[in-house]
């Protein structure tokens, strides 16, 4: 029978109800104790029958870990931050990690202020979705704490990476839309300091040159990953008169923006001009038309960046392969002559 709700049993009420010392319990829960297969059953029907809650918090601090990952992300709401977030957790949670979640806005002064705060905290390691810390910083935090960093190509000690081919996914974004007809396609960038927007742009510029078309400088338009920046520099390429049959966003949210500067216009997608984005966030499926896009697994690096990080934590070794991008074909790209 449980216990009542309103009373909680012990440790060592626990361990005599199973015949065990509360030295075998304790080590039990932490993962560290090797009994039979019998006397683990017993401690598992105990547990459950008496309700004991055991308190993590006093097991972390005799174990010298607060048994959270710190978690520096870009944007709370950005659906595509949201993915890789869930994947980290799906890949923590059976382990006993809690996540302790933060934003940086895409301000370099602002995620090293989160990352001390985290380290204050006393995290046990922390994972960097992006940003814009500099690659000095991230190795000198992982001197301090374990770092598993998204984007990057590091290696050290207590730092592990995982970066997806951004170049050859911008690669097969553009020779879709060749095959497509398209000759006249035009670029929006994302943030100059980005590392991710520069090997888009460095795929579409040598995918036109693989087909021998001539890049126009003036079709390569500021973009910042935002929905504003794209809707901007659509408008941007019209005030021009510029002549285009295609457009390729660097990312998702600023084909949302080319869109609706389109819409505006009464120029259709894709009648009069083809769009194709990057990400796949799960929105894209569901625009006006449905968005053609780049894949990127985000749960699927989320879930390795939480393997890696355990397995830093636990200082194992573990070989976790970036997931591979790929083109989603779906209704925002016509065939033109």
């Amino acid at each position: 029978m449980k216990n009542d709700d309103s009373s909680t049993a012990t440790l060592y009420e626990v361990a005599s109800a199973a015949g065990v010392s509360p030295a075998t319990v304790s080590r039990f829960l932490n993962g560290t104790a090797k009994v039979s297969d019998d006397k683990r059953k017993t401690i598992e029907r105990v547990i459950e029958e008496l309700n004991y809650k055991p308190n993590r918090l006093a097991q972390s601090l005799k174990m010298g870990s607060t048994r959270t990952i710190g978690v520096l992300t870009q944007s709370l709401e950005s659906g595509y931050f949201s993915q890789a977030m869930i994947g980290i957790e799906d890949a923590v949670k059976a382990s006993g990690y809690a996540l302790l979640i933060m934003s940086g806005h895409w301000h370099a002064d602002e995620e090293a202020e989160r990352v001390e705060l985290l380290i204050g905290r006393r995290v046990d390691g922390v994972a960097i979705l992006t940003g814009k810390l500099s690659d000095e910083q991230i190795v000198g935090y992982s001197q301090r704490v374990p770092i598993v960093a998204f984007g990057r190509q590091l290696e050290g000690e207590r730092l592990m990476s995982l970066r997806l081919d951004n170049y050859q996914g911008a690669c097969d974004a553009v020779e879709h839309l060749v095959e497509q007809g398209h000759r006249r396609i035009a670029f929006i960038t994302g943030p100059e300091d980005h590392e991710d927007a520069r090997a888009r742009l460095a795929g579409y510029l040598d995918t036109l040159a693989r087909h021998k078309i001539a890049a126009d400088p003036a079709l390569v338009v500021p973009g910042d990953f935002q929905e504003s920046g794209g809707l901007l520099a659509v408008n941007q390429l019209l005030a021009a008169k510029q002549s285009f049959t295609a457009i390729f966003a660097s990312n998702d949210l600023s084909a949302y923006g080319a869109r609706l500067a389109l819409y505006r216009r009464s120029i259709r997608v894709p009648d009069d001009i083809s769009i194709v984005g990057f990400d796949d966030l799960h929105s894209s499926m569901y625009t006006t038309p449905p968005l053609t896009t780049v894949r990127q697994p985000l749960y699927e690096v989320g879930k390795g960046i939480g393997r890696m990080m355990l397995a830093m934590l636990g200082q194992k070794q573990v070989e976790v392969e970036a997931p591979q991008l790929g083109l989603m074909v779906r209704e925002s790209v016509r065939r033109i002559a």
